[in-house]
């Protein structure tokens, strides 16, 4: 799967050099850094072949230290969702009223993100999605939604 390249939208609304970015350490710093070059990763245990998300040093199902990361095919659905009516920094009030949603991927994970530019009412369970990748720096990268076209 490597080499595949995820699409970049821009995103509607507020200024998106206000809005504050992460500070990723650690694990989550080799996953934003994938992101940033345009690269959806989940960890994958060598020994057992579990997928894994948020990034950890050991298997959850077997122990092991031993994990690649491994590229997304980038496709999910919408599992859960909550709309965010006050924006908690100042950057992303122009948003408001915005869907935090709750992404089951293909490989298993769960991954929380935005789903910009679909009108609330459209949110159900089980939406098809995909994702779009936003780079900001070469070591910031982030995950957003789109409906997906196809199956």
């Amino acid at each position: 799967m490597s080499g595949k390249s995820f699409g970049r939208t821009p995103r509607s609304g507020g200024s998106l050099a206000t809005k504050p970015l992460p500070k990723p350490q650690g694990l989550n710093a080799d996953f934003y850094r994938e992101c940033a070059s345009g690269r959806l990763c989940f960890q994958r245990c060598d020994d057992c072949g579990r997928w894994r998300h948020l990034p950890r040093y050991l298997c959850a199902s077997c122990g092991s230290a031993a994990f690649s990361w491994i590229e997304s095919s980038g496709r999910g659905r919408i599992f859960s969702w909550t709309v965010t009516h006050q924006a908690a920094h100042p950057a992303f009030a122009a948003d408001t009223p915005f869907a935090i949603v709750v992404v089951e991927m293909e490989e298993g994970v769960r991954l929380v993100s935005d789903l910009p530019g679909v009108p609330l009412d459209a949110l159900a369970i089980d939406l098809p999605v995909e994702v779009f990748l936003e780079s900001h720096s070469s070591e910031i990268g982030l995950p957003h939604f789109r409906l997906r076209q196809s199956d």
